[in-house]
């Protein structure tokens, strides 16, 4: 890696800093989701509640990288406002609050009280197994499964291998199968939601609230599965969930457009006006970013593991631009503008959301320690 490509991303990682630091001053004890006009937004429609753990998670990346005790202080007490959460049957995204938060914490301290919250909130999410069908169900209702799950699977089989509980591993191992039949398709690309009948457990049909169609490629979605894949090969060392990041992996490589940036989707017709046509999404290209440097180091194929790597690097710097990082923006609070939350709600769309920004902090961090 190129001295001026380090020099860019730990520029980035300090600004990122910095917008941290002042909304937390802005906006004490809030966890921000989403901008409008560039402003953390207080009174919007949250859909769900499932992005506080991107925001303290930031936090303990920050004190990762410089050591700084406030910045400890600041993430536990921002993750302490969390440990409610571990009991919560309402969200399907416990993976996203606890493994930013607790597991930094707990690896951090060896603190045992920490480690049963990791375990309390692993059981919880697990409970959200729909035994017929074999997936775990998104909030949305008990026959619906998200792709975006595959990125909070993790929080049990990490909660399966601490305790040897093997009725975890089962859930766990029994819905990245089920997502893997029912969302991925053929050439890599995935569906958001699929719907079952609860009767049978019969898988009914694809289906989307986020993407452009049920057959469309959502990339955000996309991202969700590659990265949440990749996780659960790290933690299990089984290739068939190997097989499938990569196969969602090289799907997203084949389909970015020229500036390495999506669109918000893949089958987004670019002659419609905004939002509908070219609107980018900054936060899929970190999350797929973040995804790919690990994916880079775990594939088995030299050839993959470099145009990996490389997509990754190139990604981060674009958004490590005038067009995308809001170094240059006065009065802008987040730290990567055109990032989109729902389209189809008009929610954050071409604004800063706090998955991109946590996923943007987490790839630079990886990219610069490769140093």
């Amino acid at each position: 890696m190129t001295d001026q490509r380090i020099d860019d991303y730990s520029a980035a990682l300090d600004f990122a800093e910095q917008q941290v630091a002042a909304a937390i001053e802005r906006h004490p004890d809030y966890f921000p989701i989403y901008t409008t006009d560039g402003k953390w937004f207080h009174q919007g429609e949250l859909w769900t509640d499932w992005t506080g753990g991107f925001f303290s998670g930031m936090m303990w990346k920050f004190h990762e990288r410089s050591g700084d005790p406030l910045w400890r202080e600041r993430a536990e007490h921002y993750s302490r406002l969390l440990e409610h959460r571990q009991v919560d049957r309402n969200v399907h995204d416990l993976g996203f609050i606890f493994l930013n938060t607790y597991l930094p914490w707990f690896r951090l301290t060896g603190d045992e009280q920490l480690h049963q919250v990791l375990l309390t909130a692993g059981r919880t999410l697990a409970k959200r197994f729909i035994e017929k069908g074999q997936y775990l169900c998104s909030f949305i209702g008990l026959d619906s499964l998200f792709i975006d799950i595959m990125m909070n699977v993790p929080l049990i089989f990490y909660a399966a291998n601490e305790t040897g509980d093997e009725e975890l591993r089962r859930v766990a191992t029994a819905h990245c199968r089920t997502t893997r039949d029912r969302l991925v398709r053929p050439d890599g690309s995935t569906a958001h939601e699929g719907i079952f009948d609860l009767q049978t457990g019969r898988f009914v049909r694809q289906s989307t609230h986020q993407g452009l169609r049920a057959d469309s490629a959502w990339a955000r979605g996309l991202a969700w599965s590659m990265y949440g894949y990749s996780k659960c090969y790290g933690l299990t060392g089984m290739d068939e969930f190997l097989e499938v990041s990569q196969r969602n992996a090289d799907y997203w490589l084949s389909r970015l457009p020229e500036d390495k940036i999506p669109y918000w989707d893949f089958d987004a017709d670019l002659s419609q006006p905004l939002p509908w046509g070219p609107q980018k999404d900054s936060s899929a290209a970190a999350i797929a970013a973040s995804g790919l440097l690990d994916l880079a180091r775990q594939t088995k194929c030299r050839e993959r593991s470099i145009a990996y790597h490389n997509t990754a690097l190139v990604m981060l710097d674009i958004l490590c631009g005038p067009q995308y990082l809001a170094v240059r923006d006065s009065g802008w609070e987040g730290i990567l503008k055109h990032g989109v939350y729902h389209t189809k709600k008009n929610l954050g769309v071409d604004e800063s959301v706090m998955w991109g920004e946590f996923f943007f902090v987490e790839a630079l961090g990886k990219a610069v320690e490769e140093r």
